[in-house]
């Protein structure tokens, strides 16, 4: 056991909106402080929108990031669209569902199986994989397309997508692309069914009860207009941000974020704990053995929840799509009206909220987005500082592979990379063994 005094440095935690690093000190056998900072993260969003058309915001937040460029439009939408007064159409409503449905069912594929089946089966990437995972691979590609697709006919693209604007949707899908979208989600569908299975038999387990925070929505949509969380408080959406705390974190330039005082976690292990009720029928079936684990504070359970939620976009995706003729609707544009209006969805990665102010000739004064990862950096920290107590006595290179799997339980955008972590350690006041 490390019983004297060290340091850890973890420097370039990469592919976050930015950078981040990690220092972790510890005094006499413990843990005396974690730093989980964030750098670069300030791209000037908030500035970027004053002084904007309303409706271009949409297209530009998209670009906050790749990865989860429809969650940005759906939620600043929702914000945008409740400041000027607009009421989007049932179609259109189902139209966002299925970007969402679509947007989650291709991100939890990338992250579940190219970035934490390594560790799964034990090695750094997935290019270490020995020929009997070669159809494994395949099989995670052929997924991550499905919802690539899925994406692609419901609201342009994959990536920064054009579709969705405020109150409507320039283009629907076209009836015969759909049939062949059905076809291929249920193609997927057994092979997600293994990917519950091989996660839900993980032996991975860091237990720590905490508080968690999620929309519920009666479709598991992603959509809803209230946030409970797990103390049985449900919270209107336009109030969130009354419940929410910003945490200046000195050594980051990331805001954190508690609810109601208190750490706390939004993501898949949040919406399974207190919304799998929700699920499509047909996932609940299928995935019973799955749910039994729920609720559950096992931080790898997320994993878990992912994978379920995978089923549930493939399953409710199905169902809105067969059968269904989008038509065309020429939707004007809402006029412009000043208002305070606030949007909030769950990303793949967590509760994700836009609060935007618009004045009275259609500019925006003011927009303010709050992104998952900030608002689970507090808790990363308090959950970084026990894992490493805990792991004292294993080898220094052990404990960082533990920070890493830990972190890519949370899925925050630093699990993008396969090897996140370069390490160096200074050793201060070590006795000879």
């Amino acid at each position: 056991m490390h019983k004297d005094d060290f340091e850890l440095h973890i420097e370039g935690l990469s592919k976050i909106e930015g950078h981040a690093g990690l220092d972790v000190k510890v005094r006499d056998g413990k843990v005396a402080d974690v730093r989980l900072s964030m750098s670069e993260y300030k791209r000037f969003y908030t500035q970027a929108m004053r002084g904007r058309m309303y409706n271009s915001i949409p297209a530009m937040v998209s670009h906050i990031c790749g990865t989860c460029s429809i969650a940005h439009q759906m939620a600043s939408i929702e914000a945008v669209e409740r400041a000027v007064g607009a009421r989007p159409s049932e179609q259109t409503l189902l139209l966002r569902k299925l970007s969402l449905w679509g947007l989650n069912l291709r991100d939890h594929a990338m992250h579940l199986y190219l970035f934490c089946l390594p560790d799964l089966v034990g090695v750094d990437s997935v290019l270490d994989f020995g020929p009997e995972y070669h159809e494994l691979v395949k099989t995670a590609f052929d997924v991550k397309t499905a919802g690539n697709h899925l994406c692609t006919e419901i609201i342009g693209a994959a990536v920064h997508p054009t579709r969705a604007q405020v109150g409507r949707y320039s283009q629907v899908p076209d009836s015969a692309k759909t049939k062949e979208l059905v076809h291929e989600l249920l193609e997927v569908r057994p092979r997600v069914l293994e990917l519950i299975d091989r996660f839900a038999d993980c032996s991975f387990k860091f237990d720590v009860p905490t508080r968690y925070v999620a929309i519920r929505s009666p479709d598991f949509s992603y959509l809803g207009d209230v946030i409970w969380d797990s103390n049985g408080h449900k919270v209107p959406e336009q109030d969130y941000f009354d419940h929410l705390k910003r945490v200046i974190i000195p050594y980051s330039q990331a805001t954190g974020f508690r609810y109601e005082g208190s750490p706390y976690m939004v993501g898949a292990l949040a919406r399974m704990n207190l919304h799998r009720d929700t699920l499509h029928p047909d996932t609940r079936r299928d995935a019973a053995s799955a749910l039994k684990r729920f609720p559950s504070h096992n931080r790898y359970d997320a994993e878990v929840g992912q994978a379920i939620e995978m089923l549930n976009a493939i399953d409710r995706s199905t169902d809105a799509l067969e059968g269904r003729e989008f038509v065309k609707e020429e939707t004007p544009l809402p006029p412009a009206k000043a208002g305070v209006g606030v949007g909030v969805i769950e990303a793949p990665r967590g509760t994700l909220y836009y609060m935007i102010e618009v004045m009275a000739d259609g500019k925006v004064r003011e927009g303010l987005p709050v992104i998952p990862t900030a608002q689970n950096q507090v808790h990363m920290e308090i959950d970084i500082g026990t894992l490493v107590q805990e792991s004292l006595e294993l080898p220094k290179e052990q404990i960082e592979h533990e920070i890493e799997k830990l972190v890519r339980a949370y899925d925050p955008c630093v699990s993008c990379a396969t090897h996140f972590l370069k390490v160096r350690w200074d050793i201060r006041n070590r006795k000879k063994r």
